[in-house]
């Protein structure tokens, strides 16, 4: 009798010929390249260092695309948008200490936003392992140890014959819901040394999956199926699942209205009569989500900004689907589901009676009146015509990528982000200088489609390296700085919390001027032509700079009163 277990895939010709005859010159470094291959790789992000030549050697042997910029926390950030574009592990390339620490802010972000990145380091030579002082450059005493409250899954290498699974189980690892940044590091001469291992030519990319519990899906359906006031708060998970279209077939048959968090922008259509749209800083909000008697809450975890600060206090029962075991039930008691959004959202549509319910589109729109009754009231024009100007000009399948500035965070609320996976910003960690090396980054995900940017002055500074980067591999991203002398969100606080702001204005360059002295087309705009000058820019091929000065508002909170 033949067992499912005891089948083993039997090599092809050229597999076997590849074995008994490797080619020669490969070392440790190829074994990386060749398996990241195998998995389906196509392109690679990083930048080189003295530990890990081993690696970058390597790619001139392969097929690879490398795209290296200018910083590795840079780097990090084009290999997070990379994976939410493709929903692939996006390998990030890195060397040992420095290096590898600079990354650590963009694998924060893609940790907190389940982005798939696949950062490999090379590590000091393995006599040097162990935590001993031996004065190697680039030495830490224990270098993993800085990424584990950071990444899914640690994997350390001694030997070259552990390479190839290492990176496997890394990639399955990253793959696996929820998505994440994973960290793979190899010594410095186990990437150098010579090797006599064949040529990796095939590996498992199939990451597990995370299906519902049906007795949970069972207790949730009869919830949601008997509601009165049934609602539903969309979060990143499902963006990152790929599960807008079954999370729209099931908000229709439960008439459940819908607001998508700020990470899950475009998880729900914004005009569709059900739509909440993304107002969460918002009391009218979050009382229309209290009041609902059955609340269903798909890929969050209710977090700060995803709760109105922490001030959202849900009356009626809350079912929670979540893939990051650690966010269920971590902020409000529930029915939690621990499961891909995709899968359990799938369970519900088959177990789910339809409601009959015409009340809901009514107060939909009723919710929506005040809220944009409260915003008119605050006489924020010019904040809310510079929104409509970028959506204007952005087609309707073209992402953006948003960094910690005003205009973004105007963004999160109000920016209709069209459809799913289009609309990213650092609203995860919450860093500087995300946009437009994420940007980057997708732009070399799919070169077909124009990419804009949005950064302040402030968050410009940190990656205005990337402008070489943007030019020498002519990648297709606007990006647009608005140029407010300072951090401007940060002098409206400090305004607001001390009368007067401290450490907040900056001396910044002439950005226009700067942006040619990279090779790359600069305009200075003004609220009455950006939306003309960022159509001309996106429909230009290669990157482009567009600076607006100008200093915006934020609309009144309401978690303070």
């Amino acid at each position: 009798m033949t067992h499912d277990h005891d089948l083993v895939l039997r090599p092809t010709e050229a597999q076997i010929s590849a074995a008994l005859s490797p080619p020669p010159g490969r070392n440790g470094g190829d074994l990386v390249v060749e398996t990241l291959a195998a998995l389906g790789t196509t392109t690679v992000f990083g930048l080189p260092g003295q530990h890990a030549l081993g690696m970058f050697d390597a790619l001139r042997r392969s097929d690879l695309r490398y795209i290296g910029l200018r910083v590795e926390n840079n780097a990090g950030f084009a290999a997070d948008a990379y994976g939410r574009i493709t929903g692939e592990a996006a390998p990030l390339l890195l060397s040992t200490g420095p290096g590898a620490l600079t990354s650590l802010a963009a694998l924060q972000e893609a940790a907190a936003a389940s982005a798939p990145v696949l950062a490999i380091s090379s590590q000091i030579p393995t006599a040097g392992l162990g935590g001993g002082r031996h004065g190697y450059l680039h030495e830490l005493p224990d270098q993993s140890a800085s990424f584990r409250g950071v990444v899914k899954s640690v994997h350390t290498v001694r030997a070259q014959s552990q390479i190839p699974s290492a990176i496997e189980a890394a990639w399955k690892s990253a793959l696996s819901a929820p998505h994440g940044p994973v960290w793979v590091e190899i010594p410095q001469d186990v990437l150098l040394a010579k090797t006599q291992i064949p040529v990796v030519t095939g590996g498992d990319a199939f990451p597990e999956e995370l299906p519902p519990r049906p007795e949970l899906t069972a207790v949730a359906a009869d919830l949601l199926s008997r509601a009165a006031r049934p609602a539903i708060i969309a979060g990143g998970g499902v963006v990152r699942a790929d599960a807008a279209g079954k999370l729209k077939q099931l908000a229709e048959k439960l008439k459940a209205p819908v607001v998508t968090t700020f990470g899950g922008k475009g998880a729900f259509p914004w005009t569709h009569p059900l739509s909440l749209q993304s107002w969460l800083e918002d009391r009218h909000t979050t009382d229309f989500l209290e009041d609902a008697d059955v609340l269903l809450v798909v890929g969050s975890g209710l977090g700060e900004l995803s709760s109105n600060y922490h001030t959202f206090k849900p009356r009626g029962q809350v079912v929670q689907i979540e893939a990051d075991l650690g966010k269920l039930e971590s902020n409000h008691p529930a029915l939690g589901i621990h499961a891909d959004a995709r899968l359990a959202l799938q369970a519900l549509l088959e177990t789910v009676s339809e409601r009959s319910d015409t009340s809901a589109p009514e107060r939909v729109r009723v919710l929506l009146t005040k809220v944009a009754e409260r915003i008119a009231s605050q006489e924020l024009t010019l904040e809310q015509d510079l929104l409509a100007s970028v959506r204007k000009a952005l087609p309707a399948a073209s992402p953006s990528f948003w960094d910690m500035t005003i205009l973004s965070y105007w963004a999160w609320s109000a920016f209709d982000a069209k459809s799913p996976n289009t609309m990213h910003s650092a609203q995860g960690a919450g860093g500087l200088g995300y946009a437009f090396p994420a940007a980057l980054g997708a732009a070399a995900a799919d070169p077909t489609r124009p990419v804009l940017a949005v950064s302040g002055d402030g968050g410009a500074l940190y990656s205005i390296a990337e402008l070489a980067t943007a030019r020498q591999y002519d990648l297709n991203v606007t990006w647009l700085i608005v140029d407010d002398g300072g951090y401007g969100i940060l002098r409206e606080y400090m305004t607001d919390a001390f009368g007067e702001a401290t450490a907040t204005e900056l001396t910044r360059p002439d950005y226009v001027a700067l942006a040619e002295s990279f090779g790359v087309p600069g305009v200075r705009t003004s609220p009455e032509t950006l939306s003309d000058d960022l159509s001309k820019a996106l429909a230009s091929p290669g990157p482009a700079v567009v600076v607006l000065p100008a200093v915006l508002r934020m609309f009144a909170p309401t978690h303070l009163g």
